[in-house]
């Protein structure tokens, strides 16, 4: 159903349809994720040709291809600065990061703390799949302990980071986790975080149902999103242990919020504006309410 006074979404109006089938594997919830973004847009009536897509290297970074706007397919762990650089020289921008667990916690881990600190407008959804699906299945940052992958196969020794945790350290101005079982609530999270003026940052609870669900015999692809009910899974000796993402454990919706002022606002008006260079003089539009 669509919003009061909104036109009934209907996804394909927001996809490049030439370039389906997708490459997504059955049930990956990436898909589910791609859906609640474009339905956020569209409902916060972001035209087109306003929506800037920048994603890196892993399945989430192939996600933004096919989304029929501005798309910036980037190098690994690296959307982040790119996305920097776009916003802060076009604020009538809306733009949008889409990355990985690995993407922007492990080589990109340093982009996302100064994104934070910085507190430029833009949006960043990092699609938390516990794993390096595209590349082979290797353990990532957010890999739950005990987990196979194919570089821990006798199980993942390593904590498991808390990604929300480490945003709302670095100061994020808006910090929130959501989760694919759940679309119509993540639609309204992406939703505040687009709409927020400063920096947002979503993670996005998204199971990979073949190289990591097949390995821990996670069962099938409905089974392993009704999971994100619950808050245990068995591990690989069949013990029974508490799962880290499942949101029993973990805080869903807005986590954090820490207002303060908009980078691109300050660095136009006590930067540039007092060397004559600020706003109109420098050939950058006015944001976009």
């Amino acid at each position: 159903m669509a919003a009061e006074g909104i036109d009934e979404f209907d996804i394909r109006d927001y996809l490049r349809t030439e370039l389906m089938p997708h490459f997504m594997c059955p049930g990956c919830g990436h898909g589910i994720a791609l859906r609640a973004l474009l339905w956020a847009v569209h409902e916060e009536r972001i035209a087109k040709d306003r929506l800037a897509i920048v994603t890196g290297i892993g399945c989430s970074g192939r996600v933004g291809g096919y989304i029929d706007a501005n798309t910036f397919h980037v190098t690994h762990g690296r959307p982040l600065t790119f996305a920097t650089g776009l916003a802060l020289a076009r604020p009538d921008l809306e733009v949008v990061v889409i990355t990985g667990d690995g993407d922007c916690l492990a080589i990109g881990g340093n982009h996302l703390i100064h994104a934070c600190r910085r507190n430029l407008r833009m949006t960043c959804l990092m699609l938390n799949n516990e794993i390096y699906g595209m590349t082979g299945g290797q353990v990532s940052p957010t890999t739950s302990e005990a987990r196979l992958t194919t570089t821990t196969p006798y199980g993942n020794a390593e904590p498991t980071f808390d990604a929300c945790g480490l945003a709302t350290a670095a100061g994020a101005g808006l910090v929130g986790r959501g989760m694919t079982l759940q679309t119509v609530a993540l639609k309204n999270l992406i939703r505040e975080a687009l709409a927020y003026r400063g920096f947002s940052f979503v993670e996005i609870l998204s199971d990979c149902t073949e190289i990591f669900g097949r390995k821990n015999d996670l069962g099938s692809s409905p089974e392993m999103i009704l999971r994100q009910k619950g808050s245990m899974r068995p591990d690989f000796y069949g013990n029974t242990v508490e799962h880290p993402f499942r949101p029993n454990n973990l805080t869903t919706g807005i986590i954090a919020r820490n207002e303060r002022p908009e980078y691109g606002d300050t660095y136009r008006s006590e930067v540039l504006a007092p060397h004559g260079h600020g706003g109109a003089a420098a050939g950058v539009s006015a944001p976009v309410e």
